[in-house]
């Protein structure tokens, strides 16, 4: 289930974003953490199933038709299992007034999980 990020989070927010390869280093990690709580445009999503917390999107709001999908990450304890796509999915759903696009970071990752979706829909 999607659910929006909030400052009791923090900690295990950051713990999920620093699986990514651009916010290994505290210092890139903490500016990212300051950048979604202090933007009103910059936007962080947590993946519960059940009681555990084992993802995490970020989006930036561009304009109000397209929103950048700046992070993703599952906790890699639960990769390959569908988690990715299921965030995802739940993002378009829950942004469907807004055309989600990647960046350079999330652009793999985000085609693959189109196309499975794709895929799954013929």
């Amino acid at each position: 289930m999607l659910i929006r990020y909030k400052a009791s989070y923090e900690k295990i927010a950051m713990g999920l974003l620093s699986f990514m390869p651009q916010e290994k280093e505290l210092k890139q990690l903490l500016k990212t953490m300051k950048q979604y709580e202090e933007n009103d445009d910059w936007k962080l999503y947590l993946w519960r199933e059940g009681d555990d917390i084992i993802g995490i999107a970020g989006l930036y709001y561009c304009d109000d038709q397209h929103a950048q999908l700046t992070h993703i990450c599952v906790n890699p304890s639960h990769r390959h299992l569908g988690v990715g796509r299921k965030i995802v999915q739940a993002l378009t759903q829950f942004v469907d007034d807004v055309t989600i696009i990647p960046n350079e970071q999330t652009k793999n990752f985000f085609d693959r999980c189109l196309n499975v979706v794709g895929n799954e829909s013929l």
